[in-house]
């Protein structure tokens, strides 16, 4: 493994310093030294892919959560650079083939199905029954039971992310918080989020 290390550059190699105290000493400083030397560069290549920049934003931090739950599993026969870039294109890569699949599909010829039958789609009125409209009441109800679960910080990110639709850029205004802060913490918001729904998925 030393070998290994030797072999890369001065910055790899720092890298590497900064991927075993986040791994071996759970040390949340150095995932946030990590996340912070190259969110920008990640930033941008995304935007890149997707031309535009609440996508990219979003994909940025998914591509960090990936990374960073497979921290383990990084080894140093190439850059962690190298590692990051990959994880985070190869998830732009899938977020786009589905949006294209949305994008695409017709309406009026339908699909076909895995047996290579012909399926079409009814369009429906925007407006919803009286029925529909209650499910859709009690699944924001059980949504945001869930989201009432969170500490208070996380809470306050994901409400204004999520339901107030507000940028990065506002909650950072709004909390008066750096930028990577509100990133950093919404990342850790979503993860929570994903824990807690797992026991309440029927209601959701």
């Amino acid at each position: 493994m030393e070998e290994l290390v030797s072999k890369l550059s001065a910055k790899a190699q720092y890298d590497y310093k900064l991927v075993r105290r986040a791994v071996d000493e759970s040390d949340q400083s150095a995932y946030a030294e990590l996340m912070e030397r190259y969110r920008e560069s990640i930033y941008y290549l995304l935007l890149k892919m997707v031309n535009n920049s609440d996508d990219a934003e979003d994909l940025t931090i998914e591509a960090f959560g990936k990374a960073f739950n497979r921290l383990k599993q990084y080894s140093p026969n190439y850059a962690f650079s190298t590692w990051m870039f990959k994880i985070a294109s190869n998830n732009c890569i899938d977020f786009i083939r589905k949006e294209k699949k949305k994008r695409t599909m017709s309406i009026d010829t339908g699909m076909k199905n895995e047996e290579g039958e012909s399926m079409t789609f009814d369009i429906e009125s925007d407006g919803r029954d009286p029925e529909e409209e209650l499910i859709r009441l009690q699944k924001v109800k059980a949504m945001r039971e869930v989201v009432d679960k969170l500490k208070p910080r996380y809470k306050e990110l994901v409400i204004l992310r999520y339901f107030k639709e507000y940028s990065y850029e506002e909650i950072a205004q709004e909390l008066d918080l750096p930028l990577g802060t509100v990133k950093a913490q919404l990342f850790r918001a979503r993860d929570f989020l994903a824990n807690l729904m797992k026991h309440t998925k029927e209601t959701i």
